[in-house]
């Protein structure tokens, strides 16, 4: 659903193509898009790649003590996706990170941190495989939206 609310407004769907329609590609790596990864996962899928409603995630997790004591060994993981698609100046803000999930514990989840995944990845390969109708404002059209992971960042071990 979060996905689907960037198009709600002209001016956030116009963001969320800004990789494709606006950017200025000079041969710079000025945003993810110019990439060596967003390329080679454009020419791997190409269906995926000719239409820029489709959006890109980096999914981001890492543990913190929500206590600030060394003493207690409690931790909580957030789990956040961010729409890559966005412009720099966009991308990275707080406003546009969205918490999946929430992995809570006395200590952190290791091995078992699949478990709690789980959801979070039948959803994803939803969005990657069938797509969910949504509505563009700025063009006034509906389409099929998909998404697709195309990095992690996290603090697990290799």
């Amino acid at each position: 659903k979060r996905l689907q609310r960037l198009f709600v407004s002209p001016k956030s769907a116009t963001d969320c193509k800004w990789h494709d329609e606006e950017h200025t590609r000079d041969g710079l790596i000025r945003h993810t898009s110019d990439a060596p990864a967003w390329k080679d996962f454009d020419a791997k899928y190409p269906k995926f790649a000719e239409d820029s409603h489709n959006i890109r995630l980096l999914i981001c997790a890492d543990g913190f003590n929500p206590f600030r004591t060394m003493n207690l060994s409690y931790s909580i993981w957030p789990v956040v996706a961010i729409p890559l698609n966005l412009p720099p100046w966009l991308c990275m803000k707080q406003q546009n990170f969205i918490l999946r999930l929430l992995i809570p514990g006395p200590k952190s989840p290791g091995r078992d941190i699949d478990v709690f995944l789980e959801p979070l990845i039948d959803d994803l390969n939803s969005l990657l495989e069938e797509g969910v109708r949504t509505y563009d404002a700025s063009t006034g059209k509906p389409f099929n939206l998909h998404a697709a992971v195309l990095s992690t960042t996290s603090d697990l071990p290799g």
